[in-house]
C-alpha cells in the first residue's frame, strides 16, 4: 500500500500495552480464587484468568490494545472469585492518564488502594449557569441564580447495563443547602436532562447600600453549586455516579455554559488501611501518537526506507534509531513493521546480520544475542507468522492445556505417588506431537519467513566456510529457539491460548519447550554433546531420542524453510482465522411477545466468512460470506439504548451486535472492516441508527430500504494478516528520535570530531558504546535526522497550538477537571 494511509486529517491515537505479574499478602492467612482486570474509568476492557487457592496470585497475562477514547483514569483491579455471590473487589491501582508516563517501560510494585463507591467515577456533564436580578413586589432587588443542567455523556454501566440516571442539582453554602431533582432517565449512558432550576442568591432585605447592579460579593463567595449524578436503584439503594462544584463567584453577572469532568466525593479513597490490603507487579506502557497527514513523514520515510542501501549499514538512519534508544525493543517495534510495510525489511536485516556476523568469533554461537539483527528477526517473526503458530500448534496446545497429563521428570519436583516412568512416556507422547507438527509445517511457513531464514543461512555459511552445520544452526536458532519453543512455553502471548496456563500445565509447557529447542539445535549438534546437559534427568530422557530420523527430519524442515523455491502459500488454500469472542447479537425474528431480544452468540471471523454460533465449537447458525459485507459501522447508542454497539451490512437486514466494552468493539469493527474493504459493492452511505416503529432513527425515513443518510467512514489496510499503519510508524520513530535528541546531537558532534581528527581516542567518551564505521556517512545522516525532527517538530506544535485554541477549557473535548476558579 502507498505510504499515505491516514487521509488529511490529525489522528491521536492511544494504546496500552504491558504485564500484569502477580500480586502479594492479598487477604492475610486466607486461600483464596482471585482474578485482575483493567479498567478504562469505569469500563473493564481485560480479565485475566482466575488463580485459585492463593494469597499471592501470579497471572503472568501479557496485554496490548488499542484504546479508541478519552479517559480520566487506568486502574487495575484485584477481585476475590465467588460462586454464590458477587465478585468481591479486594483493592485496585489507579493511576491519573497524565501519570502514566511515569511508568513507561518500568516494572513497578503498587499499593493496593481500597475501593471507595465514592471515588469510582465516569463520564460528563453539561451546564449552564446564569445571575439574572429580579425586582420584588416590594420593589426592592434580588438575585436569581439559573441553573440549566443539560446532559451527560459517558456514565458507567451498572451491572453490565445502561443506568437509570438522574441529578440532584444544589445550592450550598455556610447556612444553606437548596436541592432540586431532575427526571429518571432510563437505559441511557448519556441522559439529555435539559431542565433549569431557580435559586435566590442575595435576600432582599440584605439589598441596602448596594447598587442594584452589582451582586452581594460576602454572599458570591461563600456559595457554589453543586450537581450529583446518581443511578436509580428503584428497589435498592442509588448509586453514586460522580459530581461537579462550581462557585457563584465565576459569573460576575454573566451567564457561564461549559463541560465538567465528574468527580469523585472529596471524602472518597481516603482509608486508611491501605496497608492490609497488598500489592501488585505491573509493567505498563501508554503511548500517544498524533499522526500528521501522511505528506508531513515524507522526508523521514523515505530517509529510513533507503537504509538497507546505506553503506557501511552502522551509518543508516534505522540503525542510528536502535543505538540512541535505551532500549532496542522501542526502536525496533516501529522500525520492523515500517520496513515490512514497504517490503524493506528482508535487505535490512541481511545488512545487520552480516554486520553482526563480524563481531561473531565462534560458530556455534551465531545470532545467540539480543543484538538489532536477531530482535527484528524476532518481531517479524511474531508479526508475519501468527496464522503459521496457529495452523502450526494451537490443536496440540489446546490438548495440552485442556487434559493435561503429568510431566514430571525431575526427581527433586516429584511429588508423593508420582510415577517417573509414566509421566516420561507422557512427556514423550507430547514431545513427539510437538515436534511432528512443527517438522511438517515447512508448506505452511510464510514466504517473508523464508526469505529472511534463506539470507540468514548463507551469511552464516559465509562468514563460517569451513563448518558445515552453521547454516543450519543461523535458522534454527530463530525458528526452533524464538519462535516456536518460545511460543509453546508462552501460548498466551501467541493467541494459542486465551489465558496463562496454570502453575502445572507451565512446567509441562517448559520441559516441552526445553526438549524442542534440543531437538532443534541437532541438525548442527553431534550426539556426543548430549552430555554437556545441565539437568541430569533431562539427559536421560534424550537418550531415548538418539535417532538418525531425528535430526534428518530437522534438517530437512530447515532446508525447506530456508528455501526460496516457490511453495503454495497456506493462507490461499484455507481460510485465515482472523478474530473470535461472545458478543451479543439483536434476534433478527420476534420472539413470542412480539418484542425483539438480545442473545449471546460466539462470533467467529476469518478470512472468507463471518459466522456466530450458539456456544464455541458448535455449528455456525448464521452466516455471512465477506464478499456479501456492505460496510461495517458503529451504532448510535439511542438506537437500543445500549452501549458499544455496531451494525454489518449485508444483503440482508442489518446485523446489530454489542460488544462487551470499548477495546472489544473497536477491534471487531477494524478487523472486518480490514477483511471487506477490497469488496466491489461496498456502500458509500449508511444509516447511523436503526429502523424502529416504522422509521429511521437517524433521518425519520419511513422507507427501510432508503438510501443512508450518513457516509460511511473510511476504510483500514486491507492486508487480513499484516495490520500495519505506516505513517503512525513513523510517527512513533519521529518520537524515539525526539526523546533523544541530546544523543543524536552528542553522536554528530563525535563524528565530526572523528572526520577532523582521526588519530586513537585517548579516553572514553559518551559515544564508546556507539558503533561508528564511517563518521562522514555516519554525520551525514544525523544531519538529516535532526533537520527533519526539527521540521516535524515545528509541524507539531502548529497543530497543538490549533488544537489548544480550537479545544478551548470548557468545551467537550476539553472538558473542565475540578473546581472552576
Amino acid at each position: 500500500m502507498a505510504a499515505g494511509d491516514g487521509g488529511d486529517e490529525v489522528r491521536v491515537l492511544q494504546n496500552l500495552r504491558g504485564k500484569i505479574y502477580d500480586a502479594k499478602q492479598l487477604v492475610p492467612n486466607k486461600m483464596r480464587d482471585f482474578f485482575c482486570t483493567i479498567n478504562l474509568d469505569q469500563e473493564e476492557v481485560f480479565r485475566t484468568q482466575v488463580v485459585e487457592k492463593s494469597s499471592s496470585p501470579y497471572f503472568g497475562e501479557e496485554f496490548y490494545f488499542e484504546i479508541p477514547r478519552t479517559f480520566q483514569w487506568l486502574s487495575f483491579y484485584i477481585f476475590d472469585k465467588s460462586v454464590l455471590q458477587k465478585d468481591l473487589r479486594i483493592g485496585k491501582v489507579s493511576i491519573k492518564k497524565e501519570d502514566l508516563c511515569n511508568y513507561t517501560g518500568t516494572e513497578n510494585w503498587f499499593m493496593l488502594q481500597p475501593v471507595d463507591s465514592n471515588s469510582e467515577v465516569q463520564g460528563k456533564v453539561h451546564l449552564e449557569l446564569k445571575l439574572n436580578e429580579l425586582i420584588t413586589d416590594n420593589g426592592s432587588v434580588c438575585q436569581q441564580l439559573v441553573v440549566h443542567i443539560k446532559e451527560c455523556h459517558g456514565l458507567p454501566l451498572i451491572n453490565g447495563q445502561n443506568c437509570d440516571p438522574y441529578a440532584t442539582v444544589s445550592l450550598v453554602g455556610p447556612c444553606r443547602n437548596d436541592q432540586k431533582k431532575t427526571k429518571v432517565k432510563k437505559k441511557t449512558s448519556n441522559p439529555q436532562f435539559n431542565e433549569t432550576f431557580y435559586f435566590e442568591v442575595t435576600r432582599s432585605s440584605s439589598y441596602t447600600k448596594k447598587s442594584q447592579f452589582q451582586v452581594e460579593e460576602e454572599d458570591i463567595e461563600k456559595l457554589e453549586v453543586r450537581v450529583d449524578l446518581w443511578n436509580n436503584g428503584n428497589l435498592v439503594q442509588d448509586i453514586f455516579l460522580g459530581e461537579i462544584k462550581v462557585p457563584v463567584k465565576v459569573l460576575k453577572n454573566d451567564s457561564f455554559q461549559a463541560w465538567y469532568l465528574l468527580q469523585p466525593r472529596e471524602n472518597g479513597n481516603k482509608s486508611s488501611k491501605t496497608d492490609d490490603l497488598g500489592s501488585l507487579r505491573l509493567n505498563i506502557c501508554y503511548t500517544e501518537d498524533c499522526v500528521l497527514p501522511s505528506e508531513y513523514y515524507t522526508s523521514l520515510r523515505n530517509l529510513l526506507l533507503k537504509s538497507s542501501d546505506v553503506q557501511p549499514i552502522s551509518a543508516s538512519a534505522a540503525y542510528i534509531l536502535s543505538e540512541v534508544c535505551r532500549d532496542k525493543y522501542d526502536a525496533v517495534l516501529p522500525l520492523v513493521r515500517l520496513l515490512l510495510h514497504h517490503h524493506k525489511l528482508v535487505p535490512f536485516v541481511a545488512a545487520v546480520a552480516e554486520l553482526d556476523l563480524k563481531d561473531t568469533q565462534e560458530a556455534n554461537t551465531v545470532f545467540r544475542g539480543n543484538s538489532l539483527a536477531t530482535r527484528c528477526v524476532d518481531e517479524m517473526m511474531k508479526i508475519v507468522g501468527k496464522h503459521y503458530l496457529k495452523v502450526t500448534l494451537k490443536p496440540v496446545m489446546d490438548e495440552i492445556c485442556e487434559s493435561p497429563k503429568p510431566c514430571e521428570i525431575d526427581p527433586i519436583k516429584l511429588r508423593e505417588g508420582d510415577n517417573v516412568e509414566i509421566n516420561m512416556e507422557n512427556l514423550r507422547y507430547y514431545v513427539d506431537k510437538v515436534f511432528r507438527e512443527i517438522v511438517q509445517s515447512s508448506i505452511s511457513c510464510p514466504t517473508l519467513m523464508c526469505d529472511v531464514f534463506y539470507s540468514l543461512r548463507h551469511l552464516a555459511a559465509k562468514r563460517f566456510p569451513n563448518d558445515p552445520h552453521v547454516q543450519y544452526s543461523a535458522v534454527s536458532s530463530f525458528v526452533f529457539l524464538r519462535f516456536f519453543a518460545v511460543a509453546v512455553v508462552s501460548p498466551h502471548t501467541f493467541h494459542l491460548r486465551p489465558h496463562h496456563p496454570d502453575a502445572q500445565t507451565s512446567r509441562t509447557l517448559t520441559l516441552i519447550s526445553k526438549a524442542i529447542q534440543t531437538l532443534g539445535s541437532w541438525g548442527s549438534l553431534t550426539k556426543s554433546k548430549l552430555s554437556s546437559f545441565k539437568e541430569t534427568f533431562m539427559c536421560e530422557f534424550f537418550k531415548t531420542f538418539q535417532e538418525d530420523k531425528f535430526t534428518e527430519s530437522v534438517k530437512k524442515f530447515l532446508d525447506d524453510v530456508s528455501s526460496t523455491e516457490s511453495k503454495e502459500p497456506s493462507g490461499l488454500s484455507e481460510a485465515v482465522h482472523l478474530k473470535e469472542g461472545e458478543m451479543y447479537k439483536r434476534a433478527q425474528g420476534r420472539t413470542r411477545i412480539g418484542k425483539k431480544n438480545f442473545k449471546k452468540r460466539w462470533f467467529c471471523l476469518t478470512s472468507r466468512e463471518f459466522t456466530y454460533h450458539k456456544q464455541q465449537d458448535k455449528e455456525p447458525i448464521f452466516t455471512i460470506p465477506i464478499k456479501n459485507i456492505l460496510a461495517v459501522e458503529k451504532l448510535d447508542e439511542n438506537s437500543f439504548n445500549k452501549k458499544n454497539m455496531f451494525q454489518v451490512l449485508h444483503g440482508e437486514k442489518p446485523l446489530y451486535i454489542q460488544a462487551n466494552n470499548c477495546v472489544e468493539a473497536s477491534e471487531w469493527i477494524e478487523a472486518l472492516c480490514r477483511v471487506t474493504r477490497c469488496n466491489q459493492k461496498r456502500l458509500n452511505f449508511y444509516h447511523p441508527s436503526a429502523f424502529l416503529n416504522g422509521s429511521w432513527l437517524c433521518c425519520k425515513a419511513t422507507v427501510e430500504n432508503t438510501v443512508g443518510c450518513a457516509r460511511c467512514t473510511a476504510g483500514v489496510p486491507a492486508d487480513t494478516q499484516i495490520e500495519i499503519d505506516g505513517d503512525r510508524e513513523t510517527e512513533r520513530i519521529y518520537s524515539l528520535f525526539t526523546m533523544n535528541m541530546s544523543k543524536l546531537q552528542k553522536l554528530e558532534e563525535a563524528c565530526g570530531s572523528m572526520a577532523v581528527y582521526q588519530g586513537p581516542r585517548k579516553e572514553p567518551d559518551d559515544y564508546a558504546n556507539f558503533t561508528i564505521e564511517d563518521s562522514v556517512a555516519t554525520f551525514h545522516t544525523l544531519k538529516q535526522i535532526i533537520d527533519i525532527v526539527e521540521k516535524l517538530n515545528e509541524s507539531h506544535e502548529k497543530y497543538q497550538k490549533k488544537r489548544s485554541s480550537s479545544a478551548k477549557y470548557g468545551s467537550e473535548e476539553n472538558p473542565i477537571v475540578g473546581k472552576v476558579s
